[in-house]
């Protein structure tokens, strides 16, 4: 009879969730948000870290083809050769966040709210240092190939020529989501890892394309989720660098005043093209 009564009261909506009628479990466990690909940091022609320089750095460069061989006729005067230099100059800026947590939230809360949040902050760093590479260095690319609605193969060994033509050697591909979308639908590669190997179908899109180290980056960690559209082809010893003067820095503080507590997350860091025809881009509609 008790059985039915019950019933009977959520049939008719007044049991709700909320009532002790239904017993919640609360999970003790917090489900973090997925980690992003983002660019890694071995990619970059050169590195700058904390302590390696001033307020900024100068990067010498040999000016290519500057020095000049001449043809000398017999008994005539050697034509003098001089090499050529430009240098670059990166000075990093800051970025950064502040973290605010009452008194009472941190002595209420389920989890550490203050470390979860700090370490949140570290992760949106990372993925701005990847927003920094691409809008700082890999845009300033000397060329451009426009596809069209999906990337094709001309697409990627035309950006890999224009490198070429400068006598540099391609060596990585850096792809957003919408471009690999099209890499695994181009049939050649599918039927490639179809016959050579198994990658493709057990684990996904993973390998070379033309000696290139194929590098997915996170439309959400790039400046836009329009970059989910583009593709870069660089030359690694020679595109671009890092300077990073003050790594990621967490500092505590208290406001008594407020009774709250807080900790500031920062960074000093830029991303600067060494060599524009070191880079090329591909973009797609």
């Amino acid at each position: 009879m008790t059985y039915k009564y019950v019933q009977e009261i959520l049939s008719t909506a007044t049991g709700t969730e909320g009532s002790l009628l239904i017993v919640k479990t609360i999970a003790d466990t917090l489900i973090d948000e997925v980690a992003k690909f983002l660019i890694p940091r071995s990619e970059a022609t050169m590195y700058f870290g904390p302590g390696t320089f001033g307020s900024s750095i100068d990067i010498d460069l040999v000016t290519a083809d500057s020095l000049k061989i001449e043809q000398a006729a017999e008994g005539a005067a050697i034509q003098l050769g001089e090499t050529q230099y430009t240098s670059v100059n990166i000075k990093p800026d800051k970025y950064g966040t502040q973290i605010l947590i009452t008194k009472e939230m941190m002595e209420d809360g389920k989890w550490n709210l203050l470390e979860q949040n700090v370490k949140l902050a570290g992760k949106r760093l990372a993925e701005n240092e990847t927003n920094l590479i691409i809008s700082q260095a890999l845009d300033n690319a000397g060329n451009t190939v426009s596809g069209g609605a999906a990337i094709t193969i001309a697409n990627i060994t035309t950006a890999m020529q224009y490198l070429e033509d400068n006598d540099f050697g391609p060596t990585t591909l850096f792809i957003g989501p919408e471009v690999l979308n099209d890499l695994r639908n181009i049939d050649t590669f599918v039927e490639y890892s179809k016959s050579g190997n198994t990658d493709m179908m057990n684990k996904g899109f993973t390998g070379n394309i033309y000696g290139l180290t194929v590098i997915k980056f996170s439309a959400n960690a790039a400046p836009s989720t329009t970059y989910s559209k583009y593709a870069y082809v660089i030359d690694r010893s020679q595109a671009y660098a890092i300077a990073e003067k003050r790594g990621v820095t967490v500092e505590n503080f208290d406001l008594p005043t407020n009774d709250l507590s807080g900790a500031t997350v920062t960074q000093r860091i830029r991303c600067r093209h060494l060599r524009a025809n070191a880079i090329a881009k591909i973009t797609t509609s």
